[in-house]
């Protein structure tokens, strides 16, 4: 009996250590920018004598034109102001989809992405997916909702080497991201779930149709007053 509550105790005592240090990872980025994300190292180290180049620009929330924040939730969450790291009805919509086309479209909200892009690696496994859980509630837990779109915002990769909406505007439009239009916001945005493959700059029609689709959402959730739950 002795060893099982010894083996107990040295159970608890790791998990509290490891709930400590995970804690540690998350809630000071709350005040904090973060000066890099996993997916920026992991692509660095995979680009390794390539001279591959990180491109980013951090702009904090009041440098990022609203209606770029506005277009890239409503190409990735448009539930994002009001559920707590996961939308259920859009996982049950995925899932029912997959029985339908036997293949199983993305589902993840912008804080699982954030969870993703921060902490953990690319790749699939129950694994990592189990860490994604555990990550997007404590961004939940720690962050506003605020905070997890402007970090979204930053760290989201938009080309090779290419990461935040700064850089995005830069490399792409070569403009400060103060200057994006609605129509350029709305390219970069659509680009999002496959941002090596798309170039908004020369968009091809499949890009053009996302954006148009995009600012019509826009209009149908009430445009920029949509977000003021979030500031």
């Amino acid at each position: 009996m002795a060893k099982k509550s010894g083996f107990a105790r040295l159970l608890w005592r790791s998990l509290l250590i490891l709930v400590l240090f995970s804690v540690a990872l998350v809630l000071p980025f709350r005040w904090i920018d973060p000066p890099i994300s996993m997916v920026m190292l992991e692509r660095s180290w995979q680009q390794r004598g390539n001279n591959y180049h990180l491109d980013k620009r951090w702009l904090s929330w009041d440098e990022i034109p609203r209606h770029a924040a506005l277009a890239a939730v409503v190409s990735e969450d448009q539930n994002f102001p009001n559920h707590y790291g996961f939308d259920v009805k859009a996982i049950q919509k995925a899932f029912a989809e997959r029985e339908r086309r036997g293949s199983l479209r993305g589902a993840s909200t912008i804080s699982q992405q954030v969870a993703r892009n921060m902490y953990l690696w690319t790749g699939r496994s129950w694994l990592r997916k189990g860490l994604e859980v555990w990550f997007t509630g404590l961004v939940e837990l720690c962050w506003p909702k605020q905070r997890i779109l402007e970090i979204y915002l930053n760290i989201a990769e938009w080309g090779d080497g290419v990461f935040g909406i700064g850089a995005a505007s830069r490399h792409h439009f070569g403009i400060n991201a103060s200057q994006l239009s609605h129509w350029q916001s709305a390219l970069l945005a659509s680009s999002l779930p496959s941002p090596l493959k798309y170039k908004p700059a020369a968009p091809a029609p499949h890009l053009i149709a996302r954006a148009n689709w995009n600012l019509v959402q826009q209009r149908k959730l009430g445009g920029r007053s949509w977000l003021a739950s979030l500031e």
